[in-house]
């Protein structure tokens, strides 16, 4: 158990210090950062490099930004494996509708929930 926990900090420990290296060293905006780290995913998922590191780093890779972009990937190849050429449009949307679903309801629910304060 310990050397999992340490394969998922290296690794996404990793991740996250490319990610302010970027920040530090680059004009890219955050937002550019962000969209890099899931198009990084979709390419690493692409060539067969994503699984086999989720499968080594766990946590650590399945947690940062690269993992939907693997996720969309993911999605894709198995909705073209059942659908065809409509699963080119469909496989990433239904792949991630689960996740992005659970993130707006909990949004939701924290905005009912606690009152907003405004800033200064």
């Amino acid at each position: 158990m310990l050397t999992d926990i340490l394969k998922a900090f290296i690794v996404g420990g990793a991740l996250c210090a490319a990610g302010q290296l970027l920040i530090d060293f680059t004009k890219l905006t955050p937002a550019r950062i962000l969209t890099g780290f899931v198009v990084a995913g979709v390419i690493l998922s692409a060539v067969g490099l994503y699984k086999p590191l989720a499968e080594f780093a766990g946590a650590g890779a399945t947690v940062p930004l690269t993992s939907f972009g693997h996720l969309l990937a993911e999605g894709i190849k198995k909705a073209i494996a059942s659908d065809g050429f409509l699963g080119i449009f469909t496989g990433g949307l239904t792949a991630a509708s689960g996740g992005v679903t659970a993130a707006l309801l909990f949004g939701l629910a924290a905005s009912l929930i606690f009152k907003q304060k405004d800033k200064m």
